[in-house]
């Protein structure tokens, strides 16, 4: 469709919340003891806009960290399956969505899409609406323009809000989901030229030229460039658990006397039994060959099968390191 812009005032902003909130589940950004976190609102009083990126990935709505695909019980002589019902998920409408978290989502929908489809991701996707705010300021993790991205990035975005100089808002129709959100109360958004848009934005350095990291990744894959930054890896799966576009999972099943359940839950290729074979060998046996995995899958392999990378430089990975192991960092020194 043909994007579209319009003016959203401050006031209308918080208008349109509560608007929203009359029929919708509504997420946003919130402070949590000096933490800024995803969470589900009850008024637009709960908001915070002091935060650079929310600690958890707005993944987690269209692919939560554990989610029941059916449950099951024993019988005699069969099993009777409960599958899950896709129709039964709610509508979420998540707000404040920084540019590299909604390009995460669509990027992680090339994975779910591979065939064959995930019809459960599918259902996720369809029933979450995506309500992106560009960034007005940055970090030194922050490396979205060595990738491609920017802070004004409305790509993944339904909906996608720009600040102003003053308080207020121009305002970007991206999808039809986001036509949806603007017809609940057209009141509220003024008309304006494009032209007439003027965005306030952060800064973000570029890091490293991307043009040829895939060949890049290719010819370190046999040298020691891996290893010899992975030597202070840990292997605690952190960096994975809060990435956008990282969709590792395991299943488990979960049973109690004739009764259980199937779970899908998150997993990561950094983990030390994520290739452990029931024989007792595993094909990545040192840190560093995982570690050259989890680069090797981001930005040679997904873009050569799927067309997209695995990551989207928003710096979560880095922030979140115990032991700071930095992707732009190594991304960098490969790229040289």
């Amino acid at each position: 469709m043909e994007k579209s812009h319009k003016i959203l005032r401050k006031e209308s902003y918080h208008k349109l919340i509560h608007k929203l909130l009359e029929s919708k589940q509504i997420y946003a950004p919130v402070q949590e003891g000096g933490r800024i976190n995803y969470r589900r609102i009850a008024s637009s009083k709960q908001l915070t806009d002091d935060y650079i990126l929310p600690e958890n990935s707005v993944k987690s709505f269209v692919f939560p960290a554990i989610e029941k695909l059916f449950s099951y019980t024993k019988n005699k002589d069969d099993v009777t399956i409960e599958n899950l019902d896709p129709e039964a998920i709610p509508a979420k409408v998540v707000l404040g969505v920084r540019p590299c978290d909604s390009l995460g989502i669509k990027q992680l929908s090339a994975i779910f899409n591979w065939s064959p489809e995930d019809p459960i991701f599918q259902k996720r996707m369809e029933k979450t609406t995506i309500i992106g705010l560009a960034c007005t300021r940055a970090d030194a993790y922050c490396f979205c323009t060595s990738l491609g991205s920017n802070p004004g990035d409305a790509r993944g975005s339904d909906l996608f809000l720009t600040p102003k100089n003053t308080e207020d808002y121009i305002v970007e129709i991206v999808t039809a989901k986001g036509e949806a959100i603007v017809a609940l109360a057209p009141e509220l958004f003024e008309g304006v030229s494009e032209s007439a848009c003027t965005k306030s934005l952060a800064e973000v350095p570029k890091y490293f030229d991307d043009a040829h990291l895939e060949e890049k990744m290719k010819a370190a894959f046999d040298t020691l460039v891996f290893d010899e930054y992975a030597m202070r890896c840990i292997g605690c799966s952190a960096c994975a658990f809060v990435c956008p576009v990282c969709g590792c999972f395991d299943i488990q099943d979960e049973t109690k006397g004739a009764r259980g359940q199937r779970m899908r839950c998150w997993d990561s290729c950094g983990a030390k039994l994520f290739t452990l074979h029931t024989s007792g060998h595993t094909p990545r046996s040192t840190q560093g060959a995982r570690w050259r995995q989890r680069l090797m899958h981001k930005f040679s392999y997904m873009p050569e099968r799927l067309e997209v990378r695995g990551c989207v430089g928003c710096g979560r990975c880095s922030r979140r390191c115990p032991v700071d192991m930095n992707m732009s960092e190594q991304l960098t020194i490969i790229s040289k």
